[in-house]
């Protein structure tokens, strides 16, 4: 479903601000899969999401998704394969748009629009019923600006319009991040619902342990832009937020180490 083979990413190349951000990351993800992708902070973890998604060109490698070749297509063009929820409830809708109409327009992402009514009477009934299938009861609100609801409620129908052409692939960046408690809860019970529904290949950036934990069928930790553990089947299973938490202890102590005695450990641990 998803190949990434050798690809690097270096931000700001012979400067004083050089990033290496992702250092020959090699990862199969298999169709239906479910995967948890944690780090620190500057980890690349998210710099893996916009690179699958096209936000920018990788430097070196390759990457194919759903059969094809998408190393070097634009952004635009792999939407057609890819469904997106950021952290910010905020990116990803149209605010003065109604609910019904940004949901009209998530129903032909990637798709030539041109000019006509996105609106029909069958369409609408169609976007009622999805919508009332969440439980949060906004089918009777589809008229309503989407800037008007609460970040909980927008990031619910952002997750909706996400998965609402079955995409080959979802990316979730930190998706509940920006969110209460509560609200968080939602759009996570939201989540593991959409996606066995309707078996969706998954790649999910997160920072909580619990989320890590409790969700997908696999797990992997980047480090310096590299993966350094990679949980799967009863590994991943096993996993708990304390263990997950021991580590990123791990890591720590590798970091403390120079860089010939971190490289030995390293592959110890992988």
């Amino acid at each position: 479903m998803l190949t990434l083979t050798d690809i690097s990413k270096t931000f700001y190349a012979g400067t004083p601000n050089e990033v290496r951000a992702l250092q020959g990351v090699n990862l199969k993800i298999e169709q239906g899969s479910f995967v948890v992708v944690i780090g620190t902070n500057g980890s690349g973890k998210s710099t893996l999401l916009n690179a699958v998604a096209g936000a920018f060109f990788v430097d070196e490698g390759r990457i194919e998704l759903a059969d094809h070749d998408v190393t070097r297509w634009p952004e635009h063009r792999r939407a057609v394969h890819i469904g997106r929820v950021f952290q910010n409830p905020f990116t990803g809708t149209a605010p003065n748009l109604s609910i019904a109409e940004n949901l009209a327009l998530a129903e032909r992402r990637g798709q030539f629009r041109g000019l006509g009514w996105a609106l029909k009477r069958r369409s609408i009934d169609e976007l009622r019923e999805k919508v009332k299938e969440m439980g949060l009861g906004m089918e009777d609100r589809l008229n309503n600006p989407i800037g008007s609801l609460s970040g909980g409620q927008r990031q619910s129908l952002t997750l909706l319009m996400a998965g609402l052409r079955r995409p080959d692939l979802l990316l979730l960046d930190e998706h509940t991040a920006a969110l209460d408690p509560k609200s968080a809860d939602q759009v996570i019970r939201l989540t593991e619902n959409m996606i066995a529904k309707n078996k969706l290949t998954t790649m999910m950036v997160t920072h909580s342990m619990q989320q890590a934990a409790s969700l997908g069928d696999r797990l992997i930790m980047m480090v310096r832009g590299q993966i350094m553990f990679d949980f799967q089947g009863p590994a991943k299973a096993r996993l708990t937020p304390e263990s997950i938490l021991h580590k990123f202890e791990e890591v720590r102590r590798l970091e403390r180490l120079d860089k010939p005695a971190a490289e030995q450990l390293r592959r110890v641990y992988v």
